[in-house]
C-alpha cells in the first residue's frame, strides 16, 4: 500500500513539473511572437494547379482584438481592406465602395483562395491564454532540437479545439504546427522557416499553410519587413478608416 502511495506522489509530481515546463516553454514562444503593437509588410504566395498568385499588404495590430491590413496588390486585390475589432471583422472592396460585415460561418472562409481563412487571420491571441499545454515528445528537424507539444483548449471560442507544436529548444520559436478539430481531424499544418533575430526575438519569417482538406501546395506567408511595439495612430482602427 506505502509503495503505491510514493507511486501516485511520484506520478503527481511528474504531471505537475511537466504542465509547469509546458506552460514556460509556451510563455517564451508567446514573447517572441506577440507584441503590444506590430506593422508588418508581407507577401502571400498561393499555389494554384496551373501558376501562383502573389498578394502583397500592409498590416496594423494593436493588442489581441485590434488589426488593420490594407492589400497593396495586385491590381485586382488593391485597395481591399480588412479591419478586426474585438471579434468583428469588416471587409472593404473598392470596387463596390462598400464595408460588410463576416461572421459566423462566413469568417471559415478562404481569404483570397489561399489555405488561410477569415478566422486565422483574426486569431492572434496568446496561446498560453487559451490552451493547456503538455510536453508529449522530443524530436530534431532539420538538424534542430524540438520539444514537441500538444495543447488543449481552455476556452471555447478557438478555432481548433488541439493543436501539435514543435517548439525549437534554443530560441523557443515555433518550427511546426498542426491544429485540430474537436473529432481529432487533422484541418491545418504549418511550418516555419527563416527564423531571425529581430528586435531581440526570434521570429519565422516564412510560413507555409496548408489546409489538410485540400489538395496542393498550400500558402506560403513571407513577411518583407516587420516593426515590433511602435506607436500606431488610433484612426487606424476605426472604421472610417476603411473607405480612406
Amino acid at each position: 500500500m506505502k509503495s503505491l502511495t510514493v507511486l501516485a506522489i511520484m506520478i503527481f509530481i511528474s504531471f505537475y513539473t511537466n504542465a509547469q515546463n509546458a506552460d514556460e516553454i509556451i510563455k517564451k514562444v508567446d514573447d517572441n511572437m506577440s507584441s503590444e503593437t506590430q506593422i508588418v509588410v508581407s507577401e502571400m504566395i498561393i499555389h494554384g494547379k496551373r501558376n501562383n498568385r502573389v498578394v502583397t499588404s500592409k498590416g496594423y495590430s494593436q493588442g489581441h482584438f485590434k488589426s488593420f491590413t490594407e492589400y497593396l496588390s495586385p491590381a485586382r486585390e488593391k485597395g481591399t481592406k480588412m479591419l478586426k475589432l474585438e471579434n468583428n471583422l469588416w471587409i472593404y472592396s473598392p470596387s463596390t465602395d462598400r464595408a460588410i460585415q463576416l461572421s459566423g460561418h462566413m469568417l471559415r472562409q478562404s481569404v483570397m483562395g489561399s489555405d488561410l481563412s477569415y478566422e486565422d487571420m483574426m486569431e492572434d491571441r496568446k496561446l498560453i491564454d487559451m490552451y493547456n499545454a503538455t510536453i508529449i515528445d522530443s524530436e530534431i528537424i532539420e538538424g534542430i532540437q524540438t520539444w514537441v507539444l500538444k495543447l488543449d483548449a481552455k476556452l471555447d471560442n478557438v478555432a481548433y479545439f488541439s493543436r501539435k507544436i514543435w517548439v525549437d529548444k534554443q530560441r523557443y520559436v515555433p518550427l511546426k504546427e498542426e491544429l485540430y478539430a474537436k473529432s481529432g481531424q487533422l484541418l491545418k499544418r504549418t511550418v516555419m522557416t527563416d527564423i531571425k533575430k529581430i528586435n531581440g526575438r526570434w521570429y519565422p519569417t516564412s510560413i507555409n499553410y496548408k489546409d489538410m482538406l485540400k489538395d496542393g501546395k498550400g500558402t506560403d506567408f513571407k513577411i518583407i519587413e516587420i516593426q515590433f511595439d511602435i506607436d500606431i495612430p488610433e484612426y487606424i482602427f476605426t472604421k472610417a478608416s476603411l473607405k480612406k
